[in-house]
């Protein structure tokens, strides 16, 4: 677990170093801390029935073990060591207790982006950012506010990597057209924090963003007003009025370019 965090963690987020800690600390209270070479598929399946009996979900466990896999594979590659690893190829149930979630209906995302204009805060600005765009909280909360274009034909945010919030994945970096409360939270974030490096700086105090700390806030105020069990990630674009104005303003900034250039 040393040799992966000190190679793969360098500027990751706290949690993924946590997530490596604990899911290792899981390994270990069930099989022992044992050479590599030295856990067996016993020790696997015991792991597996130890997380089951913890009550947590098939997808848990799945995140769980990808992590395990990561680092005991990443482990045996750097130390040269051929390495039979016992932890793939372990069968749970990958959909016990896992929910189904339903999208938000209109009436609900309504409800809460008229709050924010209500409110008409910084936090208020998040929640109405994302729900008209799509974005992941983290990618919103560690936007730069050169990321928000609230000016010119061509009103987006540009969803890019920056040294204080890495991307998920290298194929997430894009650009979505800012329409609905979405353009109205950008224009209040890039007049409001005029001059600053961060859009939100509330949440990036330190060298990364603190998306869980947003993440928190922002589910304890939306609970009165959706549905129960649903959280902050149930806005990005999950209900069917989003999607119609996203593909709306997506023509519109490939059509109203074209149609300036032939005049």
């Amino acid at each position: 677990m040393s040799i992966y965090l000190k190679q793969k963690g360098h500027g990751r987020p706290v949690t993924f170093h946590r997530a490596a800690e604990r899911s290792c600390g899981y390994v270990i209270d069930v099989a022992g801390d044992k050479d590599l070479r030295g856990y067996t598929k016993k020790d696997a399946n015991a792991f597996r029935d130890a997380l089951i009996k913890r009550g947590l979900s098939g997808s848990s466990i799945t995140r769980i073990f990808g992590t395990v896999r990561s680092v005991t594979n990443f482990a045996a590659s750097e130390a040269g060591v051929s390495f039979n690893n016992p932890f793939s190829g372990v069968y749970f149930d990958r959909q016990a207790g896992v929910q189904e979630r339903e999208p938000l209906a209109g009436e609900v995302i309504d409800t809460v982006q008229a709050e924010c204009v209500s409110l008409d805060d910084d936090l208020r600005w998040l929640v109405a950012l994302v729900s008209d765009t799509g974005m992941r909280l983290a990618e919103a909360t560690g936007l730069a506010l050169t990321d928000l274009v609230v000016e010119g034909d061509c009103k987006k945010v540009i969803i890019r990597e920056h040294p204080w919030r890495r991307l998920k994945t290298a194929g997430s970096s894009r650009e979505i057209p800012l329409v609905g409360k979405a353009l109205w939270a950008a224009q209040r974030i890039y007049f409001h924090a005029a001059g600053q490096v961060h859009a939100f700086p509330r949440y990036n105090r330190g060298q990364l963003t603190n998306a869980n700390s947003a993440s928190a806030a922002l589910n304890k105020w939306l609970k009165p007003m959706v549905p129960t069990a649903c959280t902050i990630v149930d806005m990005y674009g999950l209900s069917g009025h989003f999607h119609m104005r996203w593909i709306a303003a997506t023509i519109s900034s490939v059509v109203y370019p074209i149609r300036k250039s032939m005049g």
